[in-house]
């Protein structure tokens, strides 16, 4: 029997478009101290603000769904949905809370770019087995995380308890890659248009959860003008990036989407690069290349279909 190549399929741009704006998004939210500093003088405690965004995330996304009387799902349903707001936001913030005492945030973001990695390896087990697949998407997702690791730096840990918390952000990239992987599998293998039930059931999971997390660990403010100010800069910036995360999720590969976690940064660091105009070493430079590198070779490069394949060998016996 002769050899057959996998069939290619270019990927599209729309998808890819949407991605880089909901990065976009999140880069300017990581320089909201620095391009508004009036509204972050009171700011809420980390996981109260970030149940606001998913709060609205729920509320919009269950209109939406009503709206088009999609059918809800119901009994063990209501799991897959449950457990991808579990894993996708509120276990990966409790996480990286419990560790940022230990972990400084420029380490934190550059452990994230894993998560890329995660994904590339977990989807063949937890996501469409049989889907699309980018061809050297693993040493793609490790040149980008060399080139952050360029940019970024990361700070060995030099106690037992920086250790366990070092950890416990890795922990959290890999709670978001699973989840991540999970939820493109639901959208994909679920009958019907789910992507609104997702959103919202995840969306009110994720709130609650932070929320309880909130009461939990932190001083949550549940009034005044710092709610106030959030609920705005949510309804601006937050909700309408994670409303572009859940329509892609039908739309783009786990491993494409999770190239945020790289992409967002780079982005923040570019604006800021703009703004500032720091003067940038040899190392960072090439940080920046290989980022670009890594990460267009994940959005750009043709994915093999093994299903389509299949079914070509097959057809032609």
């Amino acid at each position: 029997m002769k050899a057959h190549r996998l069939a290619r399929t270019r990927p599209r741009p729309g998808p890819i478009v949407a991605l880089l704006l909901l990065c976009f998004l999140w880069s300017l939210g990581s320089l909201r101290s620095d391009l508004l500093q009036n509204l972050t003088l009171h700011p809420l405690p980390a996981m109260e603000k970030q149940a606001v965004p998913f709060a609205l995330l729920a509320v919009t996304a269950a209109l939406f769904a009503l709206a088009r009387r999609t059918a809800w799902p119901r009994g063990f349903g209501l799991l897959p949905p449950v457990l991808v707001g579990l894993g996708l936001f509120v276990a990966p913030a409790v996480l990286l809370s419990l560790a940022k005492d230990w972990v400084p945030e420029l380490t934190r973001v550059a452990l994230f770019s894993l998560v890329p990695v995660f994904a590339v390896v977990l989807e063949p087990y937890i996501g469409h087995v049989m889907g699309p697949r980018t061809r050297g998407g693993l040493p793609a997702a490790l040149a980008a995380v060399v080139g952050t690791l360029c940019i970024f730096p990361v700070q060995i840990p030099q106690s037992w308890e920086a250790a366990i918390a070092f950890g416990a952000v890795i922990l959290a990239a890999v709670c978001v890659a699973a989840a991540n992987c999970q939820a493109v599998r639901v959208v994909t293998t679920t009958p019907g248009r789910p992507d609104a039930p997702l959103a919202a059931i995840a969306g009110a999971t994720a709130a609650v959860g932070l929320a309880a997390a909130s009461a939990l660990m932190e001083s949550p403010v549940w009034g005044g003008s710092a709610l106030a100010s959030e609920l705005a800069w949510s309804a601006v910036l937050q909700l309408p990036a994670l409303l572009l995360l859940f329509w892609l999720m039908r739309r783009m590969s786990a491993a494409r989407m999770t190239t945020r976690f790289v992409l967002a940064p780079f982005m923040a660091l570019v604006i800021g690069a703009t703004l500032v105009r720091p003067a940038l070493g040899l190392r960072a430079w090439l940080g920046l290349l290989l980022v670009a590198g890594g990460i267009g070779w994940l959005l750009l490069a043709p994915e093999e279909d093994p299903e389509a394949s299949n079914l070509s060998l097959n057809l032609n016996r």
